[in-house]
C-alpha cells in the first residue's frame, strides 16, 4: 500500500506562511528516496512545508527553503547529483542520481541551519546505483521494497485474452504472420540474461525495450519469460475471435486490437534517463508549471505535427477563432502544407512553456498522443480528444474528474472551452485531480512495478519453457560504469 502524506496535516491545508518560514520541526520528509532498498535511476523522496502553527504550505515557501545535503560518510567523495525541485504549492521533490555505490548514505533535510522532521536521515546500504548490476534473488521482497500494488487493473484486462502462453506456438507463429511487414523485438529471458532476435527494416527503437529489461534485471530477478514486441506505432492484433490471438507487447493499445500495452517508450525512457540525457521527466515538469492558474492565459493551447487529420482541423480552428484557441503546426509530414488554410510552421517551444496557458489540448497523433502524462502533471486542465487509443493508464482516468473530454471530430471542443471558462474552479479542480493522479500514478517506481508485474504475470500463463531461439543474440549490460560496484548477494550466493 502506498504511503501518502499524513491526512491529519493535510487537513490543516490553508494557504500558510504568507511570509512565514516553514517549522523545521512540523514540516514532513517521505517518499522511496529514504529507502535503501528502492533502486530507480533517479531516486526521489518529498519535503511538505509547515508552519510553526502546523499549517500546511499551499504557495511556494521560496525555491530555497529547504537546503539538502547527501554523502557518503565512509568515503572521501560522494558521486551523487542532487536536485530540489519546487512544486509551487508547499512541497518540494528532492530528486538524486547516484553514480556510484555507496555502504551507506547520509540525508540530511535543512531550512535554515536546522534539520527538518527526522533528517539527517541513514539509509543503511549497500545502496546500489543505477548501473550497479545487482539483482534481488526474491521478487516478492522486491515488489514489497518499491511498494507495488498487488493488482493492476490494465494487466488484468489484457492478459484475459490469453489464458495460456506456448512460447514454442507463438515463436513459430508470430514471425510467420507479422514479420515480414512489421517490426518486431522477439525477446527471451532466460536466467535473468536478456536475449533477442528483430524481424523488420525498422528496429531502432529497441533500444528503449533493451534499455529497460536491462534495468529490470540489474534490479531483480526476472521470470523466465518469451514474448514479442511490436517496435511500431500501431497495435497488431486485431482478429475478432477469441481463437488464434497472438500476444503481442505494443506501447499503444485500442478498443479495436487486443495488444498486451506497456508505458510508452518515451515515458520509459524519461524514467531511465532522468537527470541524465533527457530534460522533460515526470520530476521536471513538476517544478515548471508556470503560472498560478489565476494568472494563465486563457487561450486554450497546442503545438504539434500533422500527424493526424483532426490536427488540421484544430489548427483551422484556431485560425478561425485565434481568441480562444492557440494551436500551430511546428512541423510538416504527412499531409500537404498549404499555408493559406494552416498557417505558417511556427518554431518549436519549451514544453514548459505550455503551462503559460490554461487549458491544454490533447489529440491523438498516428497513435494516442505520448504528451499526457506531462499535461496532466501541470497545473493546467487537459482537453482530452475521445479516441479508440490508449497508453497503459488511460482506462484508470475518468472524465470530468481528471480531464475534459470531447469529441474526436471536435465538433463540441469551442463548446467545452467555453464551459471550462464559465466554470474556472470545476475547471481548476479537474485540473488538480489530474496532477494528483500523474503524481501518484505515473512516477519512476510505478513505472518499474508495471513492467516487472506484467512480465510476472504473463510468464504465469506459459506452458512450456522459454527458450534461447537460434538467431537470437545476447544483449549486453553496459560496461562503461566509471564505478562498479560490488555486488554484496552475488558475493554471499558465491560464498555457500
Amino acid at each position: 500500500m502506498r504511503v501518502l502524506w499524513p491526512l491529519c496535516v493535510a487537513l490543516g491545508a490553508v494557504a500558510a506562511g504568507a511570509g512565514g518560514r516553514p517549522s523545521p520541526e512540523l514540516s514532513a520528509v517521505w517518499g522511496p528516496g529514504l529507502r535503501a532498498e528502492a533502486a530507480l535511476p533517479a531516486r526521489y523522496f518529498y519535503v511538505q512545508a509547515v508552519d510553526a502553527e502546523g499549517q500546511r504550505f499551499t504557495s511556494s515557501p521560496g525555491e530555497n527553503a529547504f537546503q539538502v545535503k547527501i554523502t557518503a560518510p565512509d568515503e572521501q567523495f560522494t558521486r551523487v547529483g542532487v536536485q530540489v525541485l519546487d512544486r509551487k504549492d508547499g512541497s518540494f521533490i528532492v530528486r538524486y542520481r547516484m553514480y556510484a555505490s555507496y555502504k551507506n548514505l547520509k540525508i540530511e533535510v535543512k531550512t535554515g541551519d536546522k534539520h527538518v522532521a527526522k533528517s539527517p536521515y541513514i539509509l543503511k546500504g549497500p545502496i546500489y546505483h543505477e548501473n550497479c548490476d545487482c539483482p534481488q534473488e526474491e521478487s516478492s521482497a522486491w515488489l514489497e521494497e518499491m511498494n507495488c500494488p498487488q493488482i493492476i487493473p490494465q494487466i488484468q484486462r489484457d492478459l484475459a485474452n490469453f489464458p495460456i502462453v506456448d512460447p514454442d506456438k507463438i515463436a513459430e507463429e508470430i514471425p510467420q504472420r507479422f514479420g515480414q511487414r512489421q517490426s518486431l523485438c522477439h525477446y527471451t529471458i532466460k536466467d535473468n540474461e536478456v536475449y533477442i532476435k528483430t524481424y523488420g527494416e525498422h528496429v531502432g527503437f529497441r533500444i528503449f525495450m533493451d534499455a529497460i529489461l536491462l534495468s529490470l534485471t540489474r534490479k531483480v530477478k526476472m521470470p523466465d519469460v518469451e514474448f514479442f514486441v511490436n517496435l511500431g506505432d500501431w497495435p497488431l492484433e486485431k482478429r475478432k475471435s477469441p481463437q488464434n490471438l497472438h500476444p503481442i507487447f505494443s506501447w499503444c493499445g485500442s478498443s479495436e486490437s487486443k495488444d498486451i500495452v506497456m508505458p510508452t517508450y518515451d515515458l520509459t525512457d524519461s524514467v531511465l534517463e532522468t537527470m541524465g540525457r533527457v530534460s522533460l521527466d515526470m520530476m521536471s515538469v513538476q517544478a515548471n508549471t508556470g503560472p498560478s492558474w489565476e494568472d494563465k492565459n486563457t487561450t486554450a493551447f497546442w503545438r504539434g505535427r500533422d500527424s493526424r487529420k483532426e490536427r488540421l482541423e484544430l489548427v483551422k480552428l484556431s485560425r478561425k477563432y485565434p481568441e480562444i484557441i492557440d494551436a500551430a503546426f511546428t512541423n510538416f509530414f504527412f499531409f500537404k502544407h498549404d499555408e493559406s488554410l494552416y498557417g505558417p510552421i511556427v518554431k518549436h517551444i519549451s514544453f514548459f512553456d505550455f503551462f503559460k496557458y490554461k487549458y491544454q489540448i490533447n489529440i491523438d497523433g498516428t497513435v494516442a498522443a505520448y504528451r499526457l502524462p506531462y499535461l496532466l502533471a501541470g497545473n493546467s486542465v487537459v482537453l482530452k480528444q475521445d479516441s479508440i487509443y490508449y497508453e497503459h493508464f488511460y482506462n484508470e482516468l475518468q472524465p470530468w474528474k481528471h480531464y475534459i473530454p470531447f469529441k474526436g471530430d471536435l465538433s463540441d471542443l469551442l463548446e467545452k472551452l467555453q464551459w471550462a471558462k464559465e466554470h474556472d474552479e470545476e475547471a481548476k479542480n479537474i485540473a488538480k485531480s489530474g496532477q494528483e493522479f500523474a503524481r501518484n500514478n505515473l512516477m519512476g517506481d510505478h513505472i518499474f512495478c508495471y513492467y516487472f508485474k506484467l512480465f510476472q504475470e504473463y510468464a504465469s500463463l506459459q506452458v512450456s519453457e522459454p527458450k534461447i531461439r537460434d538467431g537470437m543474440e545476447k544483449v549486453q549490460q553496459p560496461d562503461d560504469d566509471l564505478f562498479p560496484c560490488t555486488c554484496h548477494r552475488k558475493k554471499a550466493k558465491d560464498e555457500l
